[in-house]
């Protein structure tokens, strides 16, 4: 007969749990121990948001799966409120608050712990929590009713979440974020289109600041002080990321990234013998350029913990990696990214072409149309692609996700417009978005036509003599009238162009914009095709322009 293998977990979040129950259902004989720090097992960090608004409308909600379904189901050992003290992988033993256990395979799934930056006289109040607890959650939803003026320190995910939330029970809420735009994950006029967000959500946001100081009276918090500002608050929450709790397992050896991740291969094994990681712990080979990754996500965490565990009892499974895939609510809108974007791009010096367009998530004739903006990143030589991100109000998360698996696949931005998507009038229009997209990276890597970008083109503007170039406006008059226009642009509609081309100088660089990009493209291919050779196209039109906070003036100079 066998001998029966001891499995500890370490850790009952997330990871710990899948570890758990894939072992078990792997193997019927193995001996399963799980400890856990704490009184909870497997609940949703990432809902504790949206209770504040009651969305989620009560705490059980939060509570996915209970000690006992663990323990009754799958035969688990749970050890609640029992946490280690220390972990001896040459003795293959585990030292608790309550004793010593010997394992045959360790999985270490004990996640990562908010990090708060040093903020003067805030140990003087209890004002304050971090948003990933249960203890967290309890602070903050039992004294809501008391709180008016809530400070959120960090613009991330959580960050995001908490202040929208918030906002919809009504408190005061402002953003303090210290990088220069929120959600800094994303290129900076995403940030940008989130920040508006936030502002019409009733939201005031502060970037390029932290907090240095609380002002504090008698145990209450009335203020924060972000640079030479006074921010009247009764309480804070911090959400500025995470650190990896693996200081017990780097002490004896294990191998880690410079943030205290552990390294691991794909089949989660850490460089310690018999021991495997998963979860906010660890490090995860990025799958585009092969690099050691961190991406603390509640869907790497639950695939980790299922490889972990499969191969904790002799299983083969494997975790290849990720990418950076994210999605996040900002009132009516939905930002979401995968895979590098420009600035990842740049600080890895890895070439790249970026192409953006704005199109329709449905066909403009069914009710209630919404667009998106859509802007992906390719190999300039292969189109192969490198990541994308996405904005708007309806059908951000289809997008995304196709163009995720596109990564995952290695498809080219040639290969987007053969895609089989589905098409409806209420979900799609017959050239979805990333067709469109696909469409209009192929003919820029074919040479049919260049663009420019709404940052590039101020840029653009500024180095360069006026007399060497002709910024072209061909929306209709009305529009202008409407709307304004980019500073420096003279009009000529796109239907008159053709009877109008020579007003336009061919030894000198023509760009050329509309509204969102399209016509803007059209006018720029009878320019190509009428013998000019400088011709760039603005992406996403003027509404790009205006909306990422550009100059614009109130009428046009007619040419």
């Amino acid at each position: 007969m066998n001998k029966q293998e001891t499995i500890i977990i370490v850790g009952g979040l997330s990871a710990g749990p899948s570890a758990a129950a894939k072992a078990r259902r792997m193997n019927e004989n193995a001996r399963i121990l799980l400890f856990e720090k704490t009184d909870y097992i497997s609940y949703a960090t990432c809902g504790i948001p949206y209770t504040f608004s009651n969305t989620i409308q009560s705490r059980e909600k939060l509570l996915v799966v209970k000690p006992n379904l663990l323990e009754n189901r799958f035969g688990v050992e749970m050890h609640l409120n029992e946490p280690v003290m220390d972990i001896l992988p040459d003795q293959h033993q585990v030292i608790t608050s309550a004793g010593t256990y010997a394992y045959d395979k360790l999985i270490f799934a004990t996640g990562a712990r908010a990090f708060v930056p040093e903020i003067k006289n805030l140990e003087l109040t209890q004002d304050w929590s971090n948003v990933r607890s249960m203890a967290d959650f309890d602070k903050v939803y039992n004294g809501l009713d008391a709180m008016h003026d809530i400070v959120v320190l960090g613009a991330g995910l959580i960050g995001i979440e908490a202040a929208e939330n918030l906002a919809k029970a009504g408190k005061k809420v402002t953003v303090v974020e210290l990088a220069p735009s929120v959600l800094a994950a994303w290129d900076a006029k995403f940030g940008y289109f989130a920040e508006q967000a936030l502002n019409e959500g009733g939201v005031d946001v502060i970037t390029g600041e932290g907090i240095s100081e609380v002002v504090v009276e008698e145990g209450k918090l009335k203020a924060v002080i972000v640079g030479d500002r006074t921010i009247p608050a009764d309480y804070l929450m911090t959400a500025v990321g995470g650190r990896p709790n693996t200081e017990m397992l780097k002490d004896k050896g294990a191998e880690t990234l410079s943030n205290g991740a552990l390294v691991v291969n794909d089949k989660m094994e850490t460089s310690l013998a018999d021991i495997y990681a998963a979860g906010d712990n660890v490090s995860i080979k990025n799958l585009i350029n092969g690099e050691a990754g961190y991406f603390p996500m509640g869907t790497h965490s639950n695939k980790g913990g299922r490889v972990a565990g499969a191969n904790a009892v002799g299983g083969n499974e494997r975790f290849p990696g990720a990418y950076g895939t994210a999605i996040v609510k900002v009132f009516d809108y939905t930002l979401a990214r995968t895979g590098f974007n420009e600035r990842a791009l740049k600080m890895r010096e890895i070439p790249y072409q970026s192409t953006l367009i704005i199109a329709g998530a449905t066909p403009g004739f069914y009710p209630n149309p919404k667009d998106l903006i859509v802007e992906i990143y390719y190999d300039p030589t292969t189109g192969t692609l490198l990541g994308a991100e996405v904005f708007g109000e309806k059908g951000a998360d289809k997008r995304i996700d196709v163009l995720s698996t596109a990564i995952y696949a290695k498809l080219t931005v040639h290969d987007l417009p053969n895609l089989d998507l589905a098409y409806a009038p209420p979900f799609s229009p017959a050239k979805d978005p990333v067709i469109v997209a696909g469409y209009t990276a192929s003919n820029t890597l074919k040479f049919v036509h260049e663009e420019i970008s709404p940052r590039n083109l101020t840029t653009f503007q500024k180095e360069t003599p006026s007399e060497d170039y002709q910024l072209v406006d061909v929306r209709n008059p009305q529009e202008l009238a409407n709307q304004g226009q980019v500073p420096g642009a003279i009009n000529i509609p796109l239907d008159q162009l053709r009877e109008r081309i020579n007003e336009l100088d061919p030894a000198k660089q023509q760009v050329i914009y509309c509204q969102k990009g399209l016509r803007g493209y059209l006018a720029s291919m009878i320019l190509v095709n009428s013998g000019f050779t400088k011709v760039k196209n603005v992406q996403g039109g003027f509404f790009l322009y205006k909306k990422s906070g550009y100059e614009v003036v109130p009428q046009a100079v007619n040419a």
